[in-house]
C-alpha cells in the first residue's frame, strides 16, 4: 500500500478501478495495490480470473475474457461496466504474452499474429470498449516493456508488439486529453515473476545460464543493479492513476529499466 508521513494514504478512496490480466503476476500486484490505495469497486479481467488462485479484494469482481476474441471482449466489458457502475476511473491493461525466443528466419507468421493480437489489438479493444465508461478526468495505464525503446534479438514480434502499445498510447494521450483523461506506460525491465522464471528455465535446459544466473545478469544492467519486484512497478501503476500524477500524460515510465 502506498505509505505517506502519516501511514496508509488512500488517493483512490471510492474509485473504482478494471485491470487486465490481473489474475497473475504484475497484473495481481497491481490489483492489491490499487485495492489497497482506497479503489473499493473494480474487475479482474483474465482468461483464467483466480486471482493467482486466491480472491480478489472486497468489492471486486472476476470476470473472464479472452482478448484474442471480439465476442470475448465485449461480453466481459458489459459485464465489467455494470460491476463498476457504469463508470470506470482507472483502466490498467496488464494482458500480454511473450513468445518463445525465435530468430526471424523461424519466427512463425501465425505467433507474431497472435503476439500482436494480445499486445497491441488487445490493448486498442480493451480502451475502445472502456471508453465510454471512462469517467473524463480518469486515468489509463498500460504495461509496455523496456522493449517498447530498445531491441532485443530473437524477439521480435513481442519487441514490436511492444513499440505499437507504446506508440497507441501517446496517441490515445493526445485524443483523450480534451476529456481529462490521462493515458501512460509503464516499461518494466524483466521482473522475477513466476512466468519470466519459467522461460529462464526452459532457456536453462536448453543449454544455457542457470535461472539465478540469467536473474543476477540482468539485474546489473539497471541502475539498482538489481531487478524491480512486481510490487514495485504496481507502485509506479498507482502513481499514474492517482491525482499525484495529474500533470503526467502520454509517457512512459521505466520501473527496473536500462536508461531510456
Amino acid at each position: 500500500m502506498f505509505r505517506g508521513s502519516h501511514g496508509p494514504w488512500p488517493i483512490l478512496a471510492g474509485r473504482s478501478a478494471v485491470v487486465t490480466g490481473g489474475a497473475n503476476g504484475i497484473g495481481a500486484a497491481v490489483v492489491h495495490e490499487l485495492a489497497a490505495a482506497g479503489a473499493s469497486s473494480g474487475v479482474v479481467l483474465d482468461l483464467e480470473p483466480s486471482l493467482g488462485r486466491g480472491t480478489a479484494p472486497d468489492g471486486w469482481r472476476e470476470v473472464a475474457v479472452d482478448l484474442r476474441d471480439d465476442d470475448s471482449i465485449r461480453s466481459a466489458f458489459a459485464e465489467t461496466r455494470d460491476a463498476v457502475g457504469g463508470t470506470i476511473d482507472v483502466l490498467v491493461a496488464v494482458a500480454g504474452i511473450v513468445p518463445a525466443w525465435t530468430g526471424i528466419a523461424d519466427l512463425d507468421p501465425d505467433v507474431w499474429d497472435d503476439v500482436f493480437r494480445v499486445n497491441a489489438r488487445g490493448v486498442m479493444r480493451t480502451v475502445q470498449e472502456a471508453e465510454p465508461a471512462l469517467r473524463d478526468g480518469g486515468a489509463i495505464v498500460v504495461i509496455a516493456s523496456q522493449n517498447a525503446w530498445r531491441g532485443n534479438e530473437n524477439l521480435a514480434s513481442y519487441v514490436a508488439s511492444k513499440h505499437a502499445a507504446l506508440g497507441l498510447v501517446r496517441s490515445l494521450a493526445l485524443e483523450l486529453g480534451a476529456r481529462g483523461i490521462r493515458v501512460n506506460a509503464i516499461g518494466p525491465g524483466s521482473i522475477a515473476t513466476e512466468a519470466y522464471r519459467a522461460r529462464l528455465q526452459a532457456r536453462e535446459e536448453a543449454g544455457g545460464r542457470t535461472v539465478e544466473e540469467a536473474l543476477t545478469a540482468e539485474g546489473l544492467t539497471t541502475p539498482l543493479q538489481r531487478l524491480a519486484t512486481a510490487e514495485e512497478v504496481a507502485r509506479a501503476v498507482l502513481f499514474l492513476a492517482s491525482d499525484l500524477a495529474s500533470g503526467v500524460s502520454g509517457h512512459i515510465v521505466p520501473v527496473g529499466s536500462p536508461f531510456v
